[in-house]
């Protein structure tokens, strides 16, 4: 019994003709299957909008707008800056990150829209953003203690072991949305300080102590001794000689 010969087609492609052509298939498959969607909104003010979902998003991601990457620790760094410098896009100073739903939205799973990053390959995503920008973001499921990345190229979100971990920036808005609070909230503003010279005045010294005035001694008990008498007359001088005499005399008389 012969075996039935291998199709011209099969013979004729490579394995990575077969893989391409089967990517192009699905693709194909997926198209027809996904909603009809509304295309994006080019706002004219550096703002994106999707219509299906109500998102804003930048037009320029953080590679296109500073020419650098930045870690996680530092993204915020980015997120202020616009925020800061609102006139530039749209007006508006609540961007901030998307989370991992919100930047899905982004990943075109038909395989239809491309964008050429800065490295002149292609990923997935609408058109209408600014071409050679990065193809990967910070979302709010990073941590200090996890880091996380979402990769626009494949619409995967990854986890990483090391924090030396590098990624653009895709902002996002949403209508009635507060604005991003930097941590530690806003520091109170400073008290303005008086250019008047302040006058030091010193507390006056207290004053000596009075001296004391002069008190008659004191006896063992604690009373007050008599002060004696010195300034006689000598009319009183005479009497109480007199008087000392007479009482010798008793005295004397007495003992006999």
């Amino acid at each position: 019994m012969s075996e039935t010969p291998p199709s011209s087609e099969s013979i004729a492609l490579s394995p990575a003709e077969k893989a391409k052509l089967a990517a192009a298939k699905k693709a194909e498959a997926a198209k027809k299957a996904a909603p009809v969607s509304k295309p994006y909104v080019d706002n004219g003010d550096g703002t994106i909008t999707d219509p299906n979902t109500g998102y804003m998003w930048k037009k320029t991601d953080a590679w296109l707008d500073m020419r650098k990457f930045y870690t996680w620790f530092d993204h915020g760094q980015y997120v202020d800056w616009v925020n800061e410098n609102k006139d530039k896009f749209g007006g508006y100073d609540n961007w901030r990150i998307p989370n991992k739903k919100e930047a899905v939205t982004l990943f075109d799973k038909t395989g239809v829209k491309s964008l050429v990053d800065k490295n002149g390959t292609t990923y997935p995503i609408d058109s209408i953003f600014a071409p050679f920008g990065a193809s990967n973001t910070w979302i709010t499921e990073c941590s200090d203690e996890k880091i996380i990345r979402m990769d626009l190229k494949i619409g995967v979100d990854t986890d990483y072991p090391t924090t030396d971990v590098w990624s653009s920036m895709r902002l996002i808005r949403i209508e009635g949305e507060a604005g991003p609070v930097k941590p530690g909230g806003e520091a109170p503003a400073p008290i303005a300080e008086s250019t008047q010279p302040v006058e030091v005045t010193k507390e006056a010294a207290p004053a000596a102590p009075a001296a004391p005035a002069a008190t008659a001694p004191k006896a063992s008990g604690g009373t007050t001794k008599p002060i004696p008498r010195t300034d006689f007359s000598s009319e009183e001088r005479s009497a109480m000689l007199k008087r000392a005499k007479a009482h010798a005399a008793v005295v004397k008389a007495r003992k006999g």
